[in-house]
């Protein structure tokens, strides 16, 4: 793999022989039809709706390797986290308390989200940031989108234009840890007035700061297009390969006390912490690719269509030792020891795989009236994916077991049909109207043997589902220019999401059968836009029916478990500002603050005898208690210091304290914590054969904060003597740390 990345690389530079130039007006007409792929999920000016847009420019000056989750953390309402603690690997992000099975991530409007687990999975599309023109991240519903319905925001990328002029570029960064980046970029510019190509290659190796989190990540990206006056035809190709040592287990205050917080438990074979003996290949391994194939046509100068075909190929396993385990949870019988012993449990090495395959069709269709802007659309997509686990070695052996005994196996098939119909229309010179009506028809089925055992069964459980759902999604809203300075919006939007995959197969079987939540998104908003400053606000009432909420318990391979709550609400207020007092100085800002609440909730506590064996589960009601992992307040400032080449960012984000489930419990809170960061870059002009060299600084946490940015509820009952008690593990993350870089283009 070393080797073909390096010859890519190298070939690269070869691809701008033989481009020509391009006059502007060409450009012009090829950049605004590569943006028509994405205008069916985009807001614009007028859409009555809270969104932040990040250009292609404002990414890649701070990115220098992290996850999409923390180029993003200064934007309103947002939190980032990252198991491995430095904000490369395993990381995810939260919009207004909501997690990413809540939040719609498209690439040129293909879905990016999980079909079956809801969940976004940066680490297998490692360095995506560097091909990425621009992100769109809607707050709230947003408008519709295809896959599965916003809850928290939506986030829209679009991948990089065909470059119109041959480039090429170079980029490597290192820092902490042993975090090492390089990446190679190239393009041909346009060649023979029709064709174009671009090219990607990048490497991402860390330690990680939490023991043992290590990445190895290799990516790619390629594009080849063809265009004309009113065509433009692309081919995309992107994907990664990613091997991290897990790190999803997080750490228990007693064991931070004991072994310190960089502490890992994943891959002990033995007791006794660090000093234990360590599975070298205790890891999580995936491969992603990703197809697509745009077609763009301007029809006339009022309709343009917009055809993307796509198909995402993934496969993958974890490699994991798990200690201490009952042998029939594994489908195995018990057998005697060479001393004659009955043995019921072993440790032995575990792995589970995932192949599965996403494919499907999407179309646009997009009217420009004088006063009416009009975009309607259809899209089919299908999922497959196979379950299975196997166990190729048990510790000291046993007999009769066949070689990598496959001890389960599921098939799950999702189809996902929508249509929808968008409009913004003029009603006077100031005020115009908005309407997004979206009609989705899911299917799921699953059927196979899981990676559960039932104790009253006496197996692995089966499971044998099949589920449709029918959702009306209607949005509708106003916007109003005040003046060229002043504008105000408002508007209603209504979603609906169906389980995922894990409220099936993790249900339990005290729990009712899990339903499909619905949301309806309350938002009023103000903005004041100015040459040197601008003032945004938005109020927010997010009002839920069976919301799937994460309860604090994560599954074995580290995913958040959702439970319904019948009647919930999230009520907020956003703020966001910028000013540039002096060509030389920015001043930017934002605040968050909300009420999360469920009205009434029920959590079922196990109880346990003086010898700790489990008797029942005792229910408990709470009233009016705080949504699970929804920060009352989020914060951030900045401040960017501008002299010619030279630009110096100072930031801080405030994340106030937050529950790890929804019992609102105080001995299940994680704490507030405050981040500073730092960014320094300077640019060297540079003529002839190089363009320009630029170098480039970051210190997280310059403040040296010890903090986590997550955590969960490992266990929590009441004991013999009417206890209630909590095990928690957090999430720590790395102290201060640096990473610096530098790009040279060509």
């Amino acid at each position: 793999m070393k080797r073909s990345l390096v010859i890519g690389a190298l070939s690269l530079f070869a691809l701008p022989l033989g481009a020509q130039h391009v006059n502007k007006a060409d450009t012009t007409r090829m950049y605004a039809l590569q943006e028509v792929s994405v205008v069916g999920t985009r807001a614009t000016k007028k859409t009555p709706m809270s969104y932040t847009n990040l250009t292609k420019k404002t990414l890649q000056r701070v990115n220098l390797g992290q996850d999409v989750p923390y180029l993003l953390q200064m934007q309103p309402s947002v939190v980032a986290t990252s198991d491995a603690g430095t904000g490369i690997g395993y990381t995810a992000i939260r919009v207004r308390g909501v997690d990413a099975t809540g939040i719609n991530i498209t690439a040129n409007g293909v879905p990016i989200n999980d079909s079956e687990s809801q969940g976004v999975f940066w680490v297998n599309m490692p360095d995506l940031t560097s091909s990425v023109e621009e992100m769109q991240l809607q707050r709230g519903i947003g408008t519709s989108s295809n896959g599965a319905g916003s809850f928290g925001a939506s986030l829209n990328m679009r991948t990089a234009n065909l470059a119109t002029q041959p480039y090429a570029l170079v980029s490597a960064s290192g820092g902490s840890f042993g975090t090492i980046r390089a990446n190679v970029q190239a393009g041909s510019g346009i060649i023979a007035n029709h064709w174009a190509i671009d090219a990607r290659v990048s490497k991402i190796n860390s330690n990680g700061y939490i023991d043992r989190a290590t990445v190895d990540l290799k990516s790619y990206f390629v594009q080849a297009g063809y265009f004309n006056d009113n065509t433009v035809l692309k081919f995309i190709s992107f994907g990664g390969k990613e091997r991290t040592g897990i790190a999803w287990n997080g750490i228990s205050k007693s064991d931070e006390e004991k072994y310190g917080r960089t502490y890992n438990s994943a891959g002990d074979m033995l007791t006794g912490g660090k000093k234990a003996a360590q599975y070298a290949h205790n890891t999580d391994n995936y491969q992603q690719i990703h197809n697509h194939l745009i077609l763009t046509h301007r029809i006339s100068p009022e309709l343009s269509l917009n055809i993307t075909g796509h198909y995402t190929a993934g496969y993958g396993f974890t490699d994991e030792f798990r200690t201490g385990r009952k042998l029939k949870a594994f489908g195995l019988p018990s057998f005697k020891d060479a001393e004659g012993n009955k043995v019921k449990k072993v440790s032995l090495q575990r792995k589970k795989f995932l192949d599965n395959g996403f494919g499907g069709l999407i179309a646009n269709l997009h009217i420009t009236l004088p006063r009416l802007s009009m975009t309607t659309g259809i899209s089919g997509n299908y999922y497959s994916g196979k379950h299975y686990g196997e166990i190729p070695f048990i510790v000291g052996g046993m007999p009769k077991i066949a070689p990598n005994h496959r001890y389960y196996e599921s098939e799950s098939g999702k189809g996902d049909y929508s249509a929808y119909l968008k409009a913004n229309y003029n009603l006077t010179n100031r005020l115009s109207a908005f309407l997004d009506l979206q009609e989705r028809f899911v299917t799921y089925q699953m059927k196979g043997v899981i990676d559960h055992y039932s104790d009253s069964e006496e197996q692995l459980q089966h499971i044998d589902s099949k589920n449709t759902f029918t959702f009306f999604n209607p949005k509708a809203g106003v916007f109003y220019q005040i003046n060229p300075n002043h504008s105000l919006y408002a508007s209603v939007a209504v979603a609906n999401r169906e389980p995922n995959r894990k409220m099936y197969t993790d249900i339990g079987k005290n729990n009712p059968s899990p339903k499909a939540e619905m949301m309806t998104d309350y938002e009023f908003g103000y903005a004041y836009q100015a040459q040197r400053a601008f003032v945004k606000a938005n109020l927010y009432y997010m009002l839920y029916k069976d919301q799937l909420v994460a309860n604090g318990k994560l599954s074995d391979v580290g995913e958040l478990l959702l439970e319904n709550i019948p009647d919930s609400y999230r009520l907020g207020l956003e703020l966001s500002a910028s000013v540039r007092p002096t060509d030389w100085l920015r001043l930017d800002g934002s605040l968050a603050l909300s009420r999360n609440k469920i009205k009434n909730y029920t959590y079922n506590f196990s109880t346990y005898d003086a010898s700790y064996n489990w008797v029942a589960y005792k229910p408990t009601k709470f009233e009016n208690v705080d949504l699970a992992y929804s920060p009352k307040i989020v914060s951030s400032l900045g401040a960017t210091f501008s002299w010619k080449q030279f630009e110096l960012n100072l930031t801080n984000q405030y994340v106030g304290s937050q529950y790890l489930d929804n019992t609102a419990s105080s001995d299940r809170e994680l704490p507030a914590y405050n981040v500073a960061n730092l960014r320094v870059a300077y640019d060297i002009p540079v003529k002839r054969f190089i363009k320009n060299i630029n170098l480039s600084l970051q210190v997280n946490n310059l403040l040296n904060a010890q903090y986590s940015s997550n955590g969960y509820v490992y266990d929590a009952g009441i004991d013999s003597k009417g206890h209630t008690y909590s095990d928690l593990r957090y999430f720590p993350q790395a102290g201060i740390n640096f990473l610096a870089g530098t790009t040279i283009s060509f």
